[in-house]
């Protein structure tokens, strides 16, 4: 079995290595830190399982995953996120993920998750669940937010996060002017005018 880890984070890699080969301890585990270096491997070699960050340097994980998926069709890919379910569980689901788990989950949780990839099923918890539903029966009327693109919704949490527009252009790897664009898009959808008005509709819909 072959297993591929995507996370910007070492110590996030480092541990979920650990964990991993205490229950497939003769698993080939890989590590990629980046959206781009993710693509490279799979243009490489195939693998049984994806495990993929949605927040990276560069390209998210989100915004990446129809490419994945192009690259390798059956191979399942599991989203593990800081990010509450529901604030990227859908889009990722959408997006052609397998299963969705948030980081703090406890090991069990995810080994259970990739047992249930690995048998070629999704893995969905019961909030996830209630979010789909509710996403089918509510289609047509979304919160505001809702209708931002993944790329703007990224955008949007590192200036909720106080990040400035040339600071958020570094840590994406995009121009100014194309986050300034974003931002300006981003104020249209959730009708604000200013930063302080983002940072109250975040607090107000439990965004930051």
């Amino acid at each position: 079995m072959k297993i591929l880890i995507a996370d910007d984070h070492g110590v996030v890699r480092k541990g979920l290595v650990l964990i991993l080969s205490e229950q497939y301890p003769h698993a080939q585990i890989d590590e990629v830190s980046n959206g781009l270096e993710l693509l490279n491997k799979l243009e490489e070699e195939e693998y049984s399982i994806i495990i993929s960050d949605i927040t990276m340097p560069g390209r998210s994980g989100v915004e990446i995953l129809k490419e994945v998926k192009e690259l390798a069709a059956k191979t399942p890919v599991l989203i593990l996120s800081v990010h509450a379910a529901e604030e990227y569980a859908i889009r990722a689901f959408k997006s052609g993920a397998s299963g969705y788990l948030t980081k703090d989950s406890a090991p069990a949780e995810l080994i259970k998750a990739v047992e249930c990839l690995l048998r070629g099923k999704r893995y969905i918890t019961l909030d996830i669940a209630e979010l789909l539903a509710d996403a089918a029966n509510d289609a047509t009327d979304k919160l505001p937010h809702e209708t931002l693109s993944n790329r703007e919704l990224e955008v949007m949490k590192l200036m909720i996060a106080g990040n400035s527009i040339t600071e958020i252009a570094e840590m994406l790897a995009l121009n100014i002017t194309t986050v300034s664009t974003y931002k300006d898009r981003i104020f249209a959808k959730l009708h604000l005018q200013n930063y302080t008005g983002l940072i109250r509709y975040a607090m107000d819909y439990k965004l930051s």
